[in-house]
């Protein structure tokens, strides 16, 4: 079985004139037999539950953190402000503001008991995600580079599930849509932002890594000195997306060569 690039096919199927199920399949066959397609990669079974793990892991953290942005938007309206709490003193400090307005108890209360369960559930997951990354090697070693802990180092691995599918480390970050998409027409040659495609959740956890090393880590290294660099003359977001992608081809580097992180630009030239 061969599963095909869906944007290519559908672009082959927009060039008939009528749409039917019949002219699809035949437009579908004469695809495969010119051979104007592109094949995907499906993923193992083993990333497939990976993923499973980190997409409902964080589905139960945003509707956790819904809740929380609810019931601060709410209380609001009453004069009860929340402030700055942290996660373990929410619930109690929701219980502070209203305890003597017993029509607002019975609203929170039911957020309140669902808020408790999601947490728990959250923590079990993420105990769960701990345990596999603990027990990966691949996962130990990308996480030496800066900026990636367990989290975007396990999404990393279910997401390129299988790294001889790229014949160079570069091209993992345009599969991650983190290079510029071009527009080039006779005298038109245009650059324009990231292309955006390919699996957002990986972009997002590559951006984030990217953040951190630039604005919230204080270590020091080669990798941040470059991005630095890039900062300066390009400015601050632009300098996060490229060191995301230089991210994304070092840890493939990384997965390939079965090596860590060299913090010093000598030990990496070595």
């Amino acid at each position: 079985m061969i599963c095909v690039e869906t944007r290519h096919m559908r672009a082959v199927l927009k060039a008939q004139i009528n749409k039917t199920d019949r002219n699809d399949a035949r437009g579908m066959a004469q695809m495969m037999r010119a051979g104007l397609y592109r094949a995907v990669h499906v993923k193992t079974i083993r990333s497939q539950k990976l993923r499973m793990l980190l997409t409902h892991r964080k589905l139960l953290q945003s509707k956790a953190i819904a809740i929380d942005n609810d019931l601060r938007a709410t209380l609001r309206n009453f004069g009860l402000k929340v402030g700055t709490v942290g996660r373990a003193k929410f619930e109690a400090r929701i219980k502070e503001l209203v305890e003597d307005l017993p029509d607002l108890v019975i609203l929170v209360e039911p957020l309140l008991i669902v808020r408790r369960v999601l947490r728990e559930q959250v923590g079990i997951l993420h105990s769960r995600l701990l345990a596999v990354v603990r027990d990966d090697d691949v996962c130990r070693r990308l996480m030496t580079v800066p900026g990636v802990g367990p989290v975007v180092a396990l999404t990393y691995r279910a997401t390129v599930d299988v790294p001889a599918r790229f014949r160079h480390s570069k091209a993992v970050g345009a599969v991650f849509g983190l290079t510029p998409a071009k527009h080039q027409s006779g005298e038109v040659d245009r650059t324009g932002a990231i292309s955006r495609c390919g699996d957002e959740m990986m972009r997002m956890m590559l951006y984030e890594a990217a953040q951190i090393v630039l604005v919230r880590s204080a270590k020091w290294s080669w990798l941040k000195a470059w991005a630095m660099k890039i900062a300066r003359h390009r400015g601050l977001k632009k300098a996060i997306v490229a060191l995301a992608r230089r991210l994304a081809v070092i840890m493939h580097r990384i997965w390939v060569d079965g090596t860590e992180f060299r913090w010093t630009k000598d030990v990496a030239a070595a």
